[in-house]
């Protein structure tokens, strides 16, 4: 968060120049680059936000602790984070992304371009949204001012207050978007090449997510909800695959390594690709319900003899043993994820996720499901199942014939719990970012993923039976923002990984 700022004085200046009769005259003709633009256009920025934000988000899914505390992924090696031994967290790369998108909407307000401020609040939102889920009560009206306001340390903000300001920002760049008639460059807009009606809709899906997470904390968050879904004019919503935000891993927009840490000729079996496999309960989920997604997302064991725990074709890994690289006889005999679609550069089917129009239906499921909103034409159960078939579809199953049947099955055909519509949104939520870890911790036992983590059956040995609430604060704060980082924990409670912030209270 500190930044250093380099001022150059005029005594160093006349060292340097011999003869210079004012260190001010003439020095900006004499530094002036005769190649360079006079302009700094947002464009190229916008571009970099995109894909960091995208891709950083996607990588931590499979690479990072959310993909652990969402159930997913299980680490052979170095586990401490599946032991639930976290230490603190560092958000550098979260504030990047951020004061890169701060120069992003700074240069827009510059030159005038609305239609490039309200992307710009689009993308700081989602940002910020994730920083306050990961942390709680962090820096954000005081945040990426330290060359504009000279703040380098800056206050953190309480979530419950924050929060309400994100969901503001996403309205506003909705209506924005809505009543401009300004283009947006479809070359740099790599998430959806220009089309204003598509960032619309990402806005207002965001807002939803947000607005869902918050419900049970902020009394306006249904009606909200409600309001947005009576009026899919002024608020559009995905309603199809086809919206989702996400962007493809290709050569031009790469980021390297996809999702899964390599991948192709870029490294070597031995490399992160193999050293995390998929936990158990995702299997296990699949494989009790006889899923058409098991096969497409995972590969079978390697030997499918040897086994010294679990006979089946597909194996995941509990979360907490000790040596989960020895787990049912050794990697030959735990899956991977599919090798023909993780395990290269750039495999169409594999994308930077920030929200799916899946996720958006499994919003508006659980919603109607409490009876606090309203869809017409629709019901709990059509948006469960609508749910269910754009997951399906979204990784290739697009069989009429093996949806319905898969929809009809026992265990899959909606039986009205709210534990059987999360756990299905779970499924469909395999690697999309942070979003299982935060639906399980927002409602508890009824995701299912909250049992005795230190049980037999899931290893024994993680240092707490439930997963935790928050990442602890970075270790950086305590050191170069001390004074602003003990006002906080004053007021939100022990820097510890199981200190509920306003959302989960």
């Amino acid at each position: 968060m500190k930044t250093i700022i380099h001022q150059w004085s005029c005594t160093v200046c006349m060292a340097g120049i011999l003869g210079m009769a004012s260190c001010t005259n003439g020095f900006e003709e004499m530094n002036r680059n005769p190649n360079a633009g006079e302009e700094t256009n947002e464009i190229y920025y916008l571009t970099k936000v995109i894909i960091q934000t995208a891709c950083d988000y996607q990588h931590e899914a499979y690479m990072g602790i959310p993909g652990v505390a969402g159930r997913y992924i299980t680490g052979l090696r170095n586990a401490d984070d599946e032991l639930l031994n976290w230490g603190p967290a560092g958000w550098d790369s979260h504030y990047l992304r951020l004061s890169v998108n701060k120069t992003l909407h700074d240069l827009a307000e510059k030159n005038g371009r609305e239609q490039y401020m309200a992307l710009s609040s689009i993308l700081e939102v989602f940002n910020f949204a994730l920083v306050t889920e990961l942390w709680g009560d962090i820096p954000y009206s005081e945040a990426l001012r330290s060359k504009s306001d000279r703040i380098i340390y800056p206050k953190y903000d309480r979530q419950e207050e924050i929060y309400p300001d994100l969901i503001r920002k996403l309205k506003e760049a909705n209506a924005v978007l809505q009543n401009t008639s300004s283009s947006i460059d479809a070359a740099a807009d790599v998430l959806y090449g220009g089309n204003r009606e598509q960032w619309r809709k990402f806005a207002n899906s965001l807002r939803l997510r947000l607005l869902l997470r918050a419900s049970e904390k902020w009394p306006d968050a249904y009606s909200e909800m409600q309001e947005m879904v009576n009026s899919p004019v002024q608020y559009p919503l995905f309603s199809g695959n086809d919206d989702d935000a996400e962007i493809p891993y290709t050569v031009t927009h790469k980021f390297p390594g996809g999702p899964t840490g390599g991948g192709g000729m870029l490294t070597d079996e031995y490399a992160e690709f193999i050293k995390r496999r998929p936990g158990k309960e995702i299997i296990d989920f699949f494989v009790e319900r006889q899923d058409p997604r098991l096969p497409v997302l995972f590969d079978p064991v390697a030997q499918p003899s040897g086994y010294t725990v679990d006979p089946n074709e597909y194996v995941g890994v509990p979360i907490s043993l000790l040596s989960p690289y020895d787990y049912n006889g050794g990697g030959d005999h735990i899956s991977t994820l599919r090798t023909a679609w993780f395990y290269q550069d750039t495999h169409p089917q594999i994308r930077a996720s920030l929200i799916t129009y899946a996720e958006v239906c499994f919003i508006l499921a659980e919603a109607v499901q409490k009876d606090r909103v309203s869809v017409n034409g629709e019901t709990a159960e059509s948006l469960y199942r609508k749910g269910i078939t754009a997951s399906l579809n979204y990784w290739g199953i697009d069989s009429p014939e093996v949806i319905s049947a898969y929809l009809s099955q026992a265990g899959v055909a909606y039986d009205g719990t709210l534990k059987q519509l999360l756990r299905q949104k779970w499924a469909a939520l395999f690697l999309k970012g942070c979003e299982g870890w935060f639906d399980s911790r927002r409602t508890g036992d009824a995701t299912g993923l909250h049992d005795d983590l230190r049980s037999t059956e899931n290893g024994g040995n993680a240092a707490q039976a439930f997963l935790p609430s928050r990442y602890i604060y970075p270790d950086g704060e305590r050191a170069q923002n001390r004074e602003q980082y003990e006002k906080a924990i004053a007021l939100f409670g022990d820097d510890h990984i199981n200190t509920k912030m306003w959302l989960v209270k």
